[in-house]
């Protein structure tokens, strides 16, 4: 029974379940650990650097590493390195909840963010190889979308009734059995599939400076607005990064096994998916960053409600997720993902409005709303055309790539809007008015990424050219 059962046409299903609450999972630590930063510094006294660390060595790895992670996949098998991934990311979870020290507590963040770049491009290729491309994987990346978009606004609810009853631990804690759980199911269910090469070698050289060079990048970014953007670090630091990059990019035309073949974009929809997906990055995160500190910070809402209130976003961005899939399967993903852009600027432009003693409504709540039919309207079309037309054996790389450009995206929106708001806030002594005028000028920022991202779309994206030639029409039920 439990063999006709794998082999039947359910077992796709039960494969997209597996990796998918993998993906919330790693989703969900990019925001969990924001509303306990508090209680963390509490707790571990620690200083406001070393606070900083515990995001930031999150991010570095994270955003670094996804390349890799992804060619690792398509050589070595995707299920295999998925579960690697999942294994380090859980145990990390286990000594992140267990620290007593900024140290212990650091590095095992950056170990997290080691997992969570194999586990991210390794999910979402295994997705790719398992659906054909159409109308079925695009429903599948619908609910890949849900989860993977609603991730990140759950982090915050979660974070705040985790740090309020249990304590900030557990929000560290809560990985373990979940990561117990996708492991269980991982095995007997997810096939292994690995790239057709011809050849299992490994560009290390390429490996190195990438990861290098992208790791420099998001650390530079993430440190600009505290010690400036002109300062002399910050420059030295974009300097080497982009030699570092530069060194890798004349690497990859010489040698014979690229961990990159750059022939890969004259895909022109995942050329297209990985610009608006850099853009989509920045918007997002920034968005529940400025947020988080808003409700905090001037309305002086608790952990728990600042949680609360993110679960509007959260659950519309699941019933939405299906309505985007099969619109893009209708009419493409171009029209989709301009919509969805422009839902995403339109909520920005209510949140610039928000007033220094701001309630739940009508200040915040129809954004929040707003916001979650943009995220479904932008995040699953960019996935879909960012793998449209790949072929299976580089489904890693494309997911690697897709992967990094919104988490670098994202470091850079935060910066962005992190300096912004300190521009406005320092001056008058952080003051309330102080702090909702630099976070009302952050939105407008964040605005003006998003319209950048829904002319991109259009004009980068092809509408129903995009499409395969063998989608239909129909439009599939979630």
């Amino acid at each position: 029974m439990r063999a006709r059962f794998l082999a039947s046409e359910n077992r796709k299903w039960w494969t997209l379940g597996a990796v998918s609450f993998g993906l919330f999972m790693i989703m969900l630590d990019n925001t969990i650990v924001n509303v306990a930063l508090p209680s963390i510094q509490q707790s571990l006294g620690l200083k406001i650097s070393e606070l900083e660390w515990v995001v930031t060595g999150y991010a570095l790895t994270f955003g670094a590493l996804m390349l890799t992670g992804g060619k690792l996949g398509d050589l070595l098998g995707r299920r295999r390195i998925f579960v690697v991934g999942l294994v380090i990311f859980t145990i990390a979870s286990l000594t992140c909840g267990l620290a007593t020290s900024a140290a212990v507590l650091i590095a095992s963040r950056a170990v997290q963010g080691i997992g969570a770049a194999i586990i991210s491009p390794a999910a979402l290729s295994i997705v790719t190889t398992t659906f054909s491309e159409g109308a079925e994987r695009n429903k599948a990346l619908g609910i890949w979308g849900a989860l993977g978009g609603s991730g990140a606004a759950a982090g915050v609810l979660f974070g705040g009734i985790l740090t309020k009853y249990l304590g900030w631990e557990w929000i560290f804690f809560v990985n373990v059995p979940v990561g117990a759980l996708v492991f269980a199911l991982t095995w007997p269910i997810v096939p292994e599939s690995r790239a057709e090469l011809g050849h299992r070698r490994f560009d290390a050289a390429g490996a190195i400076t990438v990861t290098s060079g992208l790791a420099l990048l998001v650390y530079a970014i993430s440190k600009a607005p505290d010690v400036g953007w002109g300062s002399a670090r910050t420059i030295l630091l974009l300097l080497a990064s982009v030699a570092l990059l530069a060194a890798f990019t004349l690497w990859e035309l010489r040698t014979k096994a690229p961990i990159m073949p750059f022939r890969i974009f004259r895909i022109r929809s995942l050329a297209a998916a990985n610009v608006v997906g850099f853009l989509l990055g920045a918007v997002i995160f920034a968005n529940f960053f400025v947020l988080t500190l808003y409700v905090q910070q001037v309305l002086g809402w608790s952990a728990l409600k600042t949680g609360i209130t993110f679960l509007a976003t959260a659950g519309t961005t699941v019933i939405w997720a299906g309505v985007s899939q099969a619109l893009v399967t209708r009419y493409g993903t171009r029209p989709v993902l301009v919509l969805g852009m422009l839902v995403l600027a339109a909520s920005l432009g209510w949140y610039t409005q928000i007033p220094v003693g701001g309630h739940y409504w009508p200040d915040l709540l129809p954004a929040y709303i707003t916001f979650a039919l943009g995220l479904a309207f932008s995040f699953i079309p960019v996935s879909i055309a960012a793998l449209a037309q790949v072929e299976a054996h580089e489904a890693g790389l494309a997911s690697g790539l897709i992967n990094t450009n919104q988490q670098i995206g994202g470091a850079i929106g935060v910066a962005v809007a992190a300096t912004i708001f300190t521009s406005y806030a320092r001056p008058r002594h952080f003051t309330p008015a102080a702090f909702t005028t630099g976070y009302q000028h952050a939105f407008w920022a964040l605005l003006a990424i998003a319209v950048v991202g829904a002319v991109a779309a259009a004009v980068l994206l092809r509408g129903r050219a995009e499409l395969p030639a063998h989608a239909t029409a129909d439009v599939p039920a979630i």
